[in-house]
């Protein structure tokens, strides 16, 4: 048996982590059977979540556990699609893992009303004289990280304005199609749907959230997958 580590869920959602979410799904559209188990990040290989391990072997970061399933159990993730697709797929992918992430960070932790709303809520269990200590020193490492990776050196307005962009090409993307490439989902569509739940996510108010409603087949989208497998 797998055994996922995980945030848990919040906001409505599988998990608060969008790698998390892609990567239940990818167990899911693989028929692997897998247990869910609460990690914090501070004990994870790479001081991040999600991680896998399976019969003993640990395995971190969601791609690297696509890579290992992929591997391991022979399932080829975009099966029938071209050289092309698949290309096209993987770029879909980092384009919502490594941009539209930062707005989605943006919108929880630098917004303050959000923020109270939504991550604040993880740090509830702590004992209160340590809770606002952690709670304001994990979101400035949040916002710090955003910062170097260079995202969070614009306005937030800025960056609602960069992620809502991602937003509106991902509806073009999916057009009228049930999946990302056609008929049936692909590897890209683990991370596309956890992206598209995670903005659609009814805690938070913000524009990206306003973008991802005002797409209709973004909606159908999301609610297609969940249906299907959560």
């Amino acid at each position: 048996m797998i055994t996922l580590y995980t945030f848990g869920p919040f906001f409505g959602l599988p998990d608060s982590s969008p790698f998390v979410m892609k990567t239940m799904l990818l167990l899911k559209l693989a028929g692997l059977p897998y247990e869910e188990k609460r990690a914090s990040p501070l004990s994870a290989p790479k001081r991040k979540l999600p991680y896998i391990e399976d019969d003993g072997v640990i395995v971190p970061d969601s791609t690297f556990i696509r890579f290992h399933i992929e591997k391991k159990y022979g399932i080829d993730f975009d099966a029938g699609l071209s050289p092309e697709q698949k290309a096209a797929a993987w770029s879909i992918e980092k384009m919502c893992e490594e941009h539209l992430y930062w707005g989605l960070v943006a919108a929880r932790w630098a917004d303050n009303a959000n923020f109270a709303k939504g991550p604040a809520q993880f740090f509830n269990s702590l004992p209160f004289p340590l809770r606002p200590a952690i709670r304001a020193l994990v979101r400035r490492k949040v916002l710090q990280a955003s910062y170097l990776q260079g995202f969070g050196r614009h306005s937030l307005a800025e960056q609602e304005r960069l992620a809502i962009t991602d937003i509106d090409a991902l509806a073009v993307l999916l057009g009228e199609k049930p999946y990302l490439m056609g008929e049936r989902p692909c590897g890209a569509d683990a991370s596309v749907f956890s992206f598209v739940a995670q903005a659609l996510a009814p805690t938070f108010e913000t524009p990206i959230r306003a973008a991802a409603e005002s797409h209709g087949s973004l909606i159908a989208y999301r609610g297609r997958v969940q249906q299907r497998y959560f």
